[in-house]
């Protein structure tokens, strides 16, 4: 980001660092074939991506820290909403599409938390607000797809739920870098901290 739009933010306040609470989980974002298969029309090649996802997933596991997952899908032949009319390419998530499937090395426990949905939040119209709290969460930790989509999405609704959210730079990815850095960086001025891989291992440890 240019010093003039950094220090804009900076003199008006933004950018504060959240404290976490007393309880982490992650949330994983949309992290399926669509994203990451070369035939896609929503392939992003950016196969570290996945590598930092399974990563942040596996330090979440050792850490008993629970993991929540999000997934998109739509029924054929149905209204989809203003969203799909929209983008027409989120046909990728009619259901039956192998595109909606689950990657190698990210693929939910049989005891974690997996929402369906049909908005880029993972919040709306979906219980899983109340489903991290009933896991006594206070604070996520958002990995996934995309930055300025989804993971965005549900980062700020996060933070509406009464959640403190982190995202974890790393483990995040768009289109193009431009895109990708600049929501990350309002992200992190108004809604969210955006940390390292390496720092969102730390805060799960830290919360054992």
């Amino acid at each position: 980001m240019d010093e003039a739009t950094t220090s804009s933010y900076d003199a008006a306040g933004f950018g504060r660092a959240a404290r976490p609470g007393l309880q982490v989980g992650v949330v994983v974002v949309d992290m399926c074939r669509a994203y990451f298969d070369a035939s896609s029309p929503l392939n992003l090649d950016q196969p570290d991506v996945i590598d930092n996802a399974i990563a942040l997933v596996h330090a979440a596991r050792a850490a008993d820290a629970p993991v929540a997952w999000t997934r998109v899908e739509y029924p054929v032949g149905g209204d989809g909403g203003a969203w799909y009319d929209k983008v027409p390419v989120l046909a990728c998530f009619d259901a039956g599409n192998p595109l909606g499937d689950w990657l190698p090395g990210l693929v939910p426990a049989d005891d974690e938390v997996v929402v369906t949905k049909q908005h880029a939040s993972g919040f709306f119209g979906t219980d899983l607000a109340d489903r991290l709290r009933a896991a006594n969460l206070d604070t996520v930790v958002v990995c996934g797809v995309s930055t300025s989509g989804c993971v965005r999405a549900t980062a700020t609704d996060a933070s509406a739920h009464g959640f403190v959210p982190f995202v974890v730079r790393e483990a995040v990815g768009d289109r193009t870098p431009a895109v990708h850095d600049a929501n990350l960086f309002d992200l992190n001025a108004k809604y969210a901290d955006v940390i390292s891989l390496a720092g969102a291992t730390k805060l799960l440890v830290s919360n054992r």
